[in-house]
């Protein structure tokens, strides 16, 4: 169903183009802006997927759950640090996908509820994802417009991020992971299993810590998630290319983007943009643009929405882009179609029969869209 949407997306696009309704010249720019974010995304995704291929989350995932001895508040520091890293890091998407399953696996293992190690993926994937541009498309969309680079977004963003991240800790542990919501005093430290492949782990992982350093230098995001990816690969032909299958190719989530920037255009010219505006006011108020960025992606999805508002936002008004961001990043977490993670999530879930409750999903996940926008809007007005 999912990919039909999709492709049903980027038809849509692709009509609007040949009826004129988007005008050619329009839609070439529209799609020369998201090529370099497209060539990240297959980048990132084809690295991350890999790096999970060699059991580098795997081995971090475990050791962490010896490292706690049974002890449910310390796997629980770990588990959220982690998790953020991740998203910062490698992509909120990576954490959805690909740490998802792994925390899943490592749940019969060391005799933990599944749920909460599920939650703690799916909220830090979103809250998460403020810090860097690549930590978030949304973030990836907005950079030409801010007119920042990574350190800079990072020097603005540093505060909401420590806001959100504390705000869904408190979140987490109160609603599923304290003692009365998981039942057990302490867990089973699973036992440490060796890797399969060394070679592999170890390329994998110097990919991953060659991608960070590229980012702390300024390169740009798809170049250094390209280098990185390389590296993985060239590894993976020698030891393992059986593994190397197209499947690893996000092709949904290019055809997704695609079929985003030709749509939103189109109907931006057609009175989109006239609703978008009586909808987030001309007073330049950044709770009001957050809060309409977060109503209208938990309404049709994170990306559109933010695509749809940014339109209206002039580029002088720095502050309610980054506002903005925070409402299509934090937000998401009430609907499963809020954002394209939450999706792939859910998905995940199922295929490992973790029960999610969606009344409680939808009753806290709006708790903490609340709280959680309402500080990170605090801090980027306070700090940012």
């Amino acid at each position: 169903m999912l990919d039909l949407i999709r492709i049903g997306l980027l038809v849509l696009g692709l009509a609007f183009v040949a009826t004129g309704l988007l005008p050619w010249a329009d839609a070439v720019a529209s799609l020369d802006e998201i090529w370099p974010l497209l060539i990240f995304l297959v980048s990132i995704i084809v690295l991350a997927e890999l790096t999970k291929e060699a059991q580098v989350f795997d081995a971090i995932a475990a050791r962490m759950a010896v490292l706690g001895r049974g002890n449910y508040a310390a796997l629980f520091f770990m588990c959220t640090a982690f998790a953020s890293f991740i998203t910062i890091f490698l992509n909120l998407d990576t954490t959805a996908v690909l740490l998802t399953p792994v925390m899943l696996a490592l749940a019969p293992k060391a005799r933990i509820a599944a749920l909460p190690l599920a939650m703690t993926t799916i909220w830090l994937a979103n809250t998460a994802s403020l810090l860097l541009p690549v930590s978030n498309l949304t973030n990836l969309l907005g950079m030409r417009k801010i007119g920042l680079d990574s350190q800079e977004f990072a020097a603005r963003m540093w505060a909401p991020q420590l806001a959100s991240i504390a705000v869904t800790m408190a979140f987490l542990w109160v609603f599923y992971w304290r003692r009365g919501e998981r039942r057990d005093l302490r867990y089973t430290p699973p036992l440490l299993e060796p890797v399969a492949d060394r070679a592999l782990f170890a390329a994998a992982s110097a990919g991953c810590l060659l991608f960070i350093v590229l980012l702390l230098m300024k390169a740009h995001v798809a170049v250094a998630a390209t280098a990185s990816a390389v590296i993985v690969v060239a590894a993976f032909l020698l030891r393992a290319r059986e593994r190397l299958t197209w499947s690893l190719i996000p092709w949904q989530l290019v055809v997704f983007v695609t079929g985003l920037f030709l749509v939103v255009p189109t109907l931006s010219r057609h009175g989109l943009s006239d609703l978008m505006t009586w909808m987030v006011g001309t007073e330049g108020d950044p709770y009001r643009t957050a809060a309409v960025g977060a109503g209208l992606s938990n309404a049709i999805n994170n990306l559109p929405a933010y695509k749809a508002v940014e339109t209206v936002i002039p580029p002088d008004e720095q502050g309610r882009l980054l506002a903005l961001l925070a409402g299509t990043n934090v937000g998401p977490v009430i609907t499963p179609w809020a954002s394209l993670a939450t999706l792939l999530w859910f998905e995940s879930c199922r295929r490992h029969a973790v029960k999610v409750p969606m009344r409680r999903f939808v009753l806290t996940g709006a708790g903490l869209a609340v709280v959680g926008l309402l500080a990170t809007v605090w801090a980027l007005v306070r700090f940012g």
